[in-house]
């Protein structure tokens, strides 16, 4: 009977030291930063300017605009968790045949910004982001199309609830990561542990503009039904676009209905105002 009280405690022991690790070393799970860019968007033959925000504390955000002509609106474009903007230039491809300018920038920690990831901090650069746009480039709220991909989607649905854009798109965004967690690492009291919220079920219920939701159910890194709740809170109008394909790979194999779904819907509800 001693021996296994002793290996009861054993095990409780390394138990309770693993969880540590995991609620000091969270940030690890959570951002994958890269700092080399790959690629610039010339090498396909686009026309762009390289950009710098500033944020507070000194901090500076990298990014890429860039404009079409007589352009139907902007897209504010919100990247996720891994990588940097270099790996998200065939997004600048699609927006300019949908005839939408685009700011596509690296949050602080990844790319050419300065600092370090953190959930405020990624808050305070989609302020940035969003003043740049209405100040620097005097481009009007309600032409203003904030698009959010997996993590991005979360920032992007927060910075809806607080400002007035005038469409939200969430591509593979959960519901929140203490939920996704939770799912992730069942054998972890991830709810009770988590540092980050990152609520996008939230934000998407302070949200009051259109919405346009898009998920795979073969998503193997954000569940489907992660998809689905989001778009039961969404406000109308609203549209929800199942995809095909897994979390990196969904928006490649269904292009040309993502495309066409996405610029129907952008088209159809972006105010009539002047940019």
């Amino acid at each position: 009977m001693q021996i296994l009280i002793n290996l009861s405690v054993a095990l409780c022991a390394v138990y309770l030291v693993f969880v540590l690790l995991v609620y000091f070393g969270q940030a690890r799970l959570v951002y994958f930063p890269e700092k080399q860019l790959s690629n610039t968007p010339d090498v396909i033959g686009l026309d762009y300017a390289a950009v710098s925000i500033p944020v507070g504390n000194g901090e500076t955000l990298h990014g890429w605009w860039m404009s079409v002509p007589d352009a139907k609106g902007t897209v504010l474009f919100f990247h996720g968790n891994a990588g940097n903007i270099s790996h998200r230039i065939n997004y600048l491809t699609m927006f300019k045949r949908l005839g939408y300018n685009t700011l596509l920038f690296d949050y602080r920690g990844y790319g050419q910004s300065s600092g370090t990831p953190s959930e405020s901090g990624m808050y305070q650069d989609a302020l940035a982001a969003w003043h740049y746009l209405i100040g620097t480039k005097e481009i009007a709220p309600k032409r203003i199309v904030l698009f959010g991909e997996s993590l991005g989607g979360a920032v992007a649905s927060w910075l809806a609830a607080r400002e007035k854009p005038d469409l939200l798109v969430l591509a593979s965004t959960f519901t929140s990561v203490p939920e996704l967690g939770a799912e992730i690492y069942p054998f972890l009291p991830v709810r009770w542990i988590s540092r980050f919220e990152y609520n996008t079920l939230a934000s998407l219920q302070a949200v009051s503009c259109p919405v346009f939701i898009a998920h795979s159910p073969q998503d193997e890194i954000i569940p489907f039904r992660h998809g689905q709740r989001l778009f039961q809170v969404a406000p109308e109008p609203k549209q929800f676009l199942p995809l095909e394909g897994s979390h990196n790979t969904g928006f490649i194999f269904m292009q040309p209905v993502w495309k066409k779904a996405l610029g129907a819907f952008m088209d159809k509800n972006l105010s009539n105002a002047g940019i």
